[in-house]
């Protein structure tokens, strides 16, 4: 597991820098801290979804896992921390403590494949992203465990999710969702080849306005250093998908980053503070067309 000095499941600033004044003289609100996540709130209509950062397993179910699952390694390792200049542009972000090898925040609850005819990891995985299995033999989760899961720790996250969404509507007219994730630039039990280091996610098409979706496209092609496509090998999860209702004024845009783009790519996968500190002005320009984007009249 990554150097605690340099990780917690929720490095972003602290509850004093987030009720300071934000950018244009604003007050932030003081976090939120729930059992499952903690909500930073902001005031535009960007919320920031960060659903695979969480690194926690509960005591009683750690004997369960191998020892290699305790690690945690198919984590959106340090997104928390990539992204906390976000809550100054004036996001709200949304970031879970628990891990994703206890119950994956962006799969449906009914466990239907992302994508159909491809290796997938399940709503409870099963398998590390190279396939190998999470569990020790016999202790995976049955029926039962995956639904009480569902119930203790998807779905606060997900009705979290869906009041601020609501909020941000009420407040702003309409709200951006964006879903951040990152991963292996290679894994060949989900995909061929190497991804590029930023995959944008649409639904194709489908989760946002047209207007949306070139803005965030535009931030991509005016740079050089980091190459791109838009609904490629990841097109948008569930919550993209399911969340992202624009007749209905709410946009969501997904972006898998790869770890390459940031940190170091294999165990024990650390922050790369030159990496981050190049790839940090794009994703700020990224977050800004998010927050400054509006609905056509």
């Amino acid at each position: 597991m990554p150097d605690q000095q340099l990780f917690t499941p929720s490095s972003l600033p602290s509850p004093l820098s987030l009720s300071l004044r934000g950018r244009g003289g604003k007050t932030r609100p003081a976090h939120h801290m729930h059992p499952i996540y903690t909500l930073h709130p902001g005031h535009t209509p960007l919320l920031i979804s960060m659903p695979h950062v969480g690194t926690q397993l509960p005591a009683d179910q750690r004997p369960r896992y191998t020892p290699r699952a305790l690690e945690v390694e198919d984590t959106d390792w340090f997104l928390d921390r990539l992204y906390s200049f976000a809550g100054a542009l004036g996001a709200t972000l949304l970031v879970p403590k628990y891990s994703r090898y206890l119950v994956d925040l962006n799969r449906a609850p009914d466990n239907a494949p992302m994508y159909p005819g491809q290796n997938n990891t399940e709503l409870c995985p099963t398998r590390h992203f190279s396939g190998d299995a999470l569990y020790q033999p016999g202790q995976a989760p049955d029926e039962a465990e995956v639904q009480r899961r569902v119930a203790t720790y998807w779905q606060p996250y997900h009705q979290a999710l869906q009041k601020q969404l609501q909020q941000l509507k009420a407040q702003h007219g309409h709200a951006v969702l964006f879903d951040a994730h990152s991963i292996h630039s290679t894994l060949p039990w989900l995909f061929e080849g190497t991804l590029p280091h930023m995959n944008l996610g649409t639904a194709n098409g489908n989760s946002c306005a047209p207007g949306l979706q070139q803005a965030v496209v535009d931030v991509f092609a005016a740079q050089a250093g980091y190459s791109h496509v838009l609904n490629g090998r990841f097109k948008g999860g569930y919550i993209t998908r399911q969340y992202g209702r624009p007749g209905a004024g709410v946009h969501a845009v997904q972006l898998e980053m790869t770890f390459s783009a940031y940190m170091e790519e294999t165990a024990p996968y650390r922050w790369h503070p030159q990496r981050a500190a190049a790839v940090t002005p794009v994703l700020q320009r990224l977050v800004q067309a998010l927050v400054q984007w509006r609905p056509a009249p």
